[in-house]
């Protein structure tokens, strides 16, 4: 299929799309409304490139016509461009590119080393978020030995936020010399990151009323208030796999606040993300089977990239990106890789849909 003609396909679903948003049947049905909304803007978006495209096209058209020299100077190496971005967005898109995320780092093999490892990356994506305008709040976190996280648990908001931070998921691996050691001996740990969409309210089904909740005194910074008050929610809940019927707990603590209420939602919060997690990982193995690109391949447990100190280097081993700034990257200077990423993953998709 053209371009052309996919175009024409689309300004037809934009304007079933149109109606159905104003049915007040429609708009009764939350889920619907919300999903229908959101696609109502993705087509809107593609169709205003679409029409700027075809301007294009009938501009140089018109010029040739008339021998206009300098217009088709002009449009014809502005037309190529036009098409690939057309081309790009007409790529199916990840319905979840848009939402907000839960974040967890968590040390892996290392010891206390690795726990440091995970501090570093907390501070890194923190200072990219503040360079891209990205809000981050903290829910939980266990502190190392010696510093940094065994486990640090955030959300993260903003524009487009797990498209922007999804291909962060998996191990990362260190190659320095630790303070611990007295040798100078470089050493290798790893720390897991995993990027979750957050899922909203109606997606899943939680049964609050199988929710244990229990409340305890928070530690920490803010004096007097936060020892007396049991601010503190832990939940437990046990989750049911619709695929096999297993059963497993699921424990969660939030200490964020000093107020118990607003810690109550954000576990609740946080619940419904990992159940959303947990149903749609079948969902997300399928579009990894089907695409197998090298950048999403939806393994967790995958080592995604190595941070060589003594060499100052990094290396996506997805697609073999490889620089020589790594105390810039750890300053947050990571979006080079990101769109690295990006532009690769992109180049696959556009591959299998012979666009």
């Amino acid at each position: 299929m053209d371009i052309l003609s996919k175009i024409e396909g689309l300004e037809a679903k934009f304007h079933e799309v149109s109606l159905l948003i104003t049915d007040p049947a429609v708009i009764a049905d939350q889920a619907r409304y919300v999903r229908l909304n959101r696609e109502y803007h993705d087509l809107e978006r593609v169709l205003n490139a679409a029409h700027k495209y075809k301007q294009a096209l009938d501009d140089l058209s018109e010029a040739k016509q008339i021998n206009y020299k300098e217009a088709i100077d002009e449009l014809e190496p502005l037309i190529p461009k036009l098409e690939e971005e057309l081309k790009l967005m007409l790529l199916p898109q990840d319905p979840e590119d848009s939402k907000n995320v839960v974040m967890e780092i968590r040390g892996g093999t290392g010891g206390d080393e690795a726990a440091l490892f995970a501090g570093d990356l907390f501070r890194m994506y923190t200072k990219y978020f503040e360079q891209h305008g990205f809000k981050y709040s903290v829910s939980s976190f266990s502190e190392g030995a010696v510093g940094g996280y065994k486990e640090i648990i955030f959300n993260v908001t903003g524009t487009n936020v797990y498209g922007t931070l999804k291909y962060e998921s998996g191990v990362h691996r260190v190659q320095r010399v630790p303070v611990t050691e007295t040798q100078g001996r470089v050493h290798t740990s790893a720390a897991t990151v995993a990027v979750l969409p957050e899922a909203d309210e109606f997606e899943v089904h939680i049964n609050e009323g199988e929710i244990k909740w229990e409340t305890f005194r928070s530690g920490g910074a803010g004096g007097q208030n936060v020892n007396k008050v049991e601010s503190g929610v832990r939940l437990r809940y046990n989750w049911r796999n619709p695929n096999t019927g297993e059963v497993q707990e699921i424990l969660i603590e939030c200490t964020e606040t000093r107020d118990q209420p607003k810690n109550k939602e954000r576990a609740l919060s946080r619940l419904r993300t990992q159940i959303y997690d947990k149903e749609h990982q079948k969902y997300i193995d399928d579009i990894a089977a089907r695409r197998k690109t090298m950048v999403s391949t939806g393994d967790r447990s995958a080592k995604i990239r190595t941070y060589n100190y003594p060499q100052g280097r990094i290396t996506d081993h997805r697609i073999g990106y490889t620089i020589y700034n790594l105390q810039a990257f750890m300053d947050g200077d990571i979006q080079g890789v990101i769109d690295a990423l990006t532009v690769a993953e992109n180049a696959e998709r556009l591959k299998a849909a012979d666009l």
